[in-house]
């Protein structure tokens, strides 16, 4: 194990960087010992605190009776509980893919996780037939997170866009998101999995209720969409990547198409959903992991190297978190906001500690 830090901790060796677009180059970071450009930083806003460090390419946050867990794209669990944090082995019965933005993405727990000990996640694999997204259902077995039951398998997976974003509706259903694989036309064909929202029962199967006959797709026409939420009176929301530029926050509906590649951001055509937020042509988010809190919208954003909040009642957004480098993934908990950087994705220069789980006060942020 590995201990845990708290408290606003000044002097951090902190390196931080963004790309020039949101498509990640090949696993494996960047020379990782050199002090090359590195420079001794206070954190940049008061009352943020890191809760853990030395996390390995960061992907999704969960949590169940104030214990964390955090999928990390390299293939294992971070469990963090009572000032410690312990990294825990997962057993895949695929090959775990190296490609850019691959590997173990999306993890959420179970409803009943603590006597199921069950968490859902999705991952990229290789095998002699291609490279592809699953969902899986993961057994906790004393030490070691093992695939036991496979819920969907052969989801599009290309050079770059997994989506790969898993989350338990207010529905108690699971939802997916899938990237268009690099491939944009596929997001526009209902029979194929790439570039959609999937809603599925907890056991894989399909529920009635599903807009399209027989399918487990819930919303088509998404490039790469990699943030899903839902507010208080249930309305979901979802952040996706744009080309280059047009980073959308959409509200999702049943049956509804997103658009991609026929449009994006400000772009209009009849029976297209046009979103509620869009960066522009000019900028870009890179957006991915959302949650809700107030009529607030908080966005995880990469490009951006920021958290960005969206106010649903007045159509403003503003960064409240920036200088961090890049963010994964965000949760609000207990007052607090939570969010893990991605500095060791391949992108940015990371230093000796990271990646890192931050929180700060929802309060700071006003």
């Amino acid at each position: 194990m590995y201990k845990l830090l708290s408290g606003s901790l000044l002097g951090f060796l902190l390196l931080f960087g963004c790309s020039s677009n949101d498509q990640e180059p090949p696993s494996g970071n960047d020379d990782r010992d050199s002090d090359e450009d590195q420079q001794e930083l206070s954190l940049p806003m008061d009352g943020l605190e890191v809760v853990a460090e030395n996390l390995d390419v960061p992907w999704s946050i969960d949590l169940a009776d104030n214990t964390f867990y955090i999928s990390e794209r390299t293939g294992s669990i971070v469990k963090i509980e009572n000032g410690e944090a312990e990294r825990q082995d997962v057993e895949l019965e695929r090959e775990l893919s190296t490609s850019p933005e691959a590997g173990l993405l999306g993890f959420t727990l179970s409803p009943d996780y603590p006597d199921s000990k069950q968490a859902f996640a999705y991952y990229t694999y290789e095998n002699s037939e291609g490279q592809f997204n699953r969902i899986v259902i993961l057994q906790w077995d004393e030490d070691v997170w093992r695939e036991d039951q496979t819920l969907l398998d052969h989801i599009p997976s290309g050079t770059y866009h997994h989506g790969g974003r898993l989350k338990i509706g207010p529905d108690d259903m699971l939802y997916a998101t899938t990237g268009d694989a690099s491939e944009p036309e596929i997001a526009q064909d209902i029979h194929l999995l790439g570039g959609k929202i999937l809603r599925m029962n907890l056991d894989g199967s399909i529920p009635d209720a599903n807009p399209f006959s027989d399918s487990l797709v819930y919303s088509i026409g998404h490039r790469n969409p990699q943030g899903i939420t839902w507010s208080s009176d249930e309305t979901m929301y979802s952040s996706e990547h744009g080309d280059n530029a047009n980073d959308e926050v959409n509200v999702i509906e049943a049956g509804e198409n997103y658009g991609w590649p026929v449009i994006e951001g400000e772009e209009e055509q009849e029976g297209l959903v046009t979103p509620l937020f869009t960066s522009g042509s000019e900028d870009t988010w890179a957006p991915s992991g959302m949650s809700y809190n107030e009529g607030l919208l908080y966005v995880a954003a990469l490009r951006g190297s920021a958290v960005l909040e969206f106010d649903l009642e007045t159509g403003d957004y503003r960064q409240v978190i920036s200088e961090l480098g890049r963010i994964r993934d965000v949760r609000v908990e207990n007052d607090y906001l939570y969010f893990v950087s991605n500095t060791t994705d391949g992108r940015g220069n990371p230093d000796d500690t990271d990646d890192r789980l931050y929180r700060i006060e929802l309060s700071e942020l006003e």
